[in-house]
């Protein structure tokens, strides 16, 4: 479907992003690409100065810009204080989410009697749903997730592919859960008797919030004791593993290959880049961010970056980046003093010997 740039001018508004329109207001688009992608029937948008150059040369139809941004006199653009948070609601009016295939209940779904179903529920073949299980309004169960018992999720969940949850995990509304997760599963709980491993009872939960989206192939570990919690709003990639007992705040974004070991508090809305690892029992205020392949060894303060393993202060961690990149030149001019010292200590040697 097409929309006239008038359309989306309008539009943007009503979603909290006022924005002025300049150029054809009739041209109409009906798709979104990057500047260097866009066709004249496509809208994009420019919300890093380094692309700044792709406007010279973009086929767009129209460009999402800020309200600062210079632009070449050909282009129709839109003008929002965010471009970002502009072409991000573009796409979802134009594409609206992921729609899911009505199946209904399959016939070969295993769905013990005493579990609740909601209304319109979509459940594919090969589902499992075990026993005393509740499950919301307008769920989505695609083929292979298995649902162990006492478990509950709320209306509007969508689970992928070969989910797991384990036996008493909660899950609240609009939970989007990626393929190859497990949730629940036993975390790392072994109690050391002489040089062997005695298993201790992994008896807690984990209980996820509203709007969370896990991506595939995630691990989120039961509670020895109490809950493992997620709260609403979090969002994690693929590849991410969370110990026994972590609670993670609102609002958090852990990228790809993120792994927090047990008994972690993480506060709201903090940012992990891929591969961080964090040691257990420590703790991470809010709005910390944890820069790629930081390694955590103690307690990050609310509101600091930090970067390297150790994690430190992340201006103090490019300071040292900065000198082991200089470390090579460092090394060949110590071993050029080192020489000339030498060289020095021979002459002294030798004026010592000529006076004796």
């Amino acid at each position: 479907m097409a929309y006239s740039l008038r359309a989306l001018a309008d539009y943007l508004p009503t979603v909290g992003m006022p924005c002025t329109l300049h150029g054809d207001a009739e041209r109409q688009v009906d798709g979104v690409a990057t500047l260097e992608d866009a066709e004249p029937s496509e809208i994009s948008f420019l919300a890093n100065p380094k692309y700044e150059k792709a406007l010279e040369t973009t086929s767009a139809g129209a460009v999402i810009v800020s309200n600062d941004q210079p632009i070449p006199d050909r282009l129709t653009v839109l003008r929002a204080a965010d471009p970002y948070a502009a072409i991000t609601a573009v796409m979802v009016h134009i594409y609206g989410y992921r729609r899911h295939g009505k199946t209904e209940i399959g016939d070969r779904a295993v769905i013990h009697p005493s579990a609740v179903i909601g209304e319109n529920a979509n459940i594919h073949h090969g589902v499992t749903v075990s026993a005393n299980v509740t499950i919301g309004k307008n769920v989505v169960l695609y083929p292979g997730v298995y649902i162990a018992e006492d478990s509950r999720l709320g209306d509007d969940c969508v689970l992928y592919p070969n989910v797991v949850i384990y036996d008493g995990c909660i899950l609240g509304n609009r939970v989007s859960i990626h393929a190859g997760t497990v949730i629940g599963e036993d975390g790392l709980g072994y109690a050391p008797i002489g040089e062997t491993w005695h298993k201790i009872p992994q008896i807690g939960i984990v209980e996820i919030g509203d709007d969370v989206e896990i991506g595939a192939n995630c691990a989120i570990d039961r509670a020895t004791l109490g809950r493992t919690v997620i709260a609403k709003g979090t969002k994690f990639s693929n590849l991410v593993t969370i110990g026994h007992g972590t609670k993670i705040g609102e609002h958090c974004m852990f990228v790809a290959q993120v792994g927090i070991a047990g008994s972690v508090n993480v506060g709201k809305h903090v940012t992990m880049a891929g591969k961080v690892g964090v040691a257990g029992h420590l703790t991470i205020g809010d709005n910390a961010q944890i820069g790629a392949m930081s390694g955590l060894m103690k307690d990050v303060p609310p509101g600091v970056a930090v970067l390297g393993s150790p994690a430190t202060p992340i201006k103090n961690a490019l300071r040292s980046f900065s000198l082991v990149e200089r470390l090579p030149n460092l090394h060949k001019q110590v071993k050029q003093l080192e020489a000339q010292v030498e060289a020095l200590q021979r002459a002294v040697d030798a004026r010592a010997d000529e006076k004796q």
